[in-house]
């Protein structure tokens, strides 16, 4: 099912122009660590600045390394962007709470955040030890459309 909705997701967001989907969502372009195999992920996304901060939940976070150059679809225009993936509890806590409060659906795809509760740090950390990052996407000197 979400191979479907991915791949509708991927052309949605892949359009030369914003569509109402691009105001949280992009496409984040990344390769494979072992295979080399360029990948297009469609991921939530909530802005800080310059800064785009997502929620690195699932297997798709496992081929990403900090540092990493990446380009991300974002409102129909394509950015460069390098990777910093944060895993620090307390940075975590604090990046998700800044992040639900810009976008409370956030609450409705990480497990462990609820809408308008502090965040369960047991949990979290629990996610942490499976893998579970903020992934902050800094865009190499390029505005923000």
């Amino acid at each position: 099912m979400m191979r479907r909705v991915n791949k509708l997701m991927r052309l949605m967001l892949g359009l030369p122009f914003p569509t109402p989907l691009s105001s949280r969502l992009m496409l984040l372009t990344h390769t494979g660590r072992r295979t080399g195999r360029r990948y297009r992920q469609p991921v939530s996304y909530v802005r800080n600045g310059d800064v785009l901060l997502t929620p690195g939940g699932g297997r798709w976070t496992r081929n990403l390394r900090d540092g990493e150059p990446v380009t991300v679809r974002l409102r129909g225009s394509d950015l460069t962007a390098r990777l910093e993936l944060v895993r620090d509890p307390d940075e975590v806590d604090r990046l998700l709470r800044l992040m639900r409060d810009r976008n409370p659906r956030l609450a409705s795809f990480v497990p462990f955040l609820e809408r308008d509760a502090p965040i369960d740090r047991a949990k979290l950390e629990t996610a942490l030890g499976y893998g579970f990052c903020v992934v902050s996407s800094h865009l190499d000197g390029e505005r923000l459309p």
